[in-house]
């Protein structure tokens, strides 16, 4: 499975970007697609996540992000809305066909990874 991330940009701090990760192959509908971050000098963290029809998010993202999935178009899409100075960070999709429930916001959980849209947030 090969994943196409884009939708990255420059914004300004209060506006929205859009993510979206197109997967090469259709995805089954339990299978977990997920984005994650990693900021400069950081670690990569977990964003958010989708498996069947729930929905996962970091506490930080919570209320602002929304990740949904159209399995027709073999695409997970990230909507990011009132954006902050600290969502700058390269983003990137992952699919996992084995994750589980209780590592569904571990980096390790996912097999297939994208090559990451850069976000960059201004003050």
């Amino acid at each position: 499975v090969q994943l196409q991330a884009s939708g990255g940009g420059l914004v300004q701090a209060g506006e929205s970007l859009r993510l979206s990760c197109v997967a090469s192959v259709r995805t089954l509908h339990s299978t977990a697609m997920a984005w994650f971050r990693q900021a400069p000098g950081k670690e990569r963290e977990f964003v958010a996540a989708i498996r069947s029809w729930s929905e996962y998010y970091a506490d930080s993202v919570k209320d602002r992000f929304t990740i949904s999935r159209d399995n027709a178009k073999n695409t997970v899409n990230l909507q990011m809305n009132s954006l902050k100075p600290e969502d700058t960070a390269v983003y990137y999709c992952a699919a996992g066909d084995r994750t589980i429930l209780s590592t569904i916001r571990s980096a390790t959980a996912y097999n297939y990874w994208g090559q990451g849209t850069e976000v960059t947030v201004s003050s």
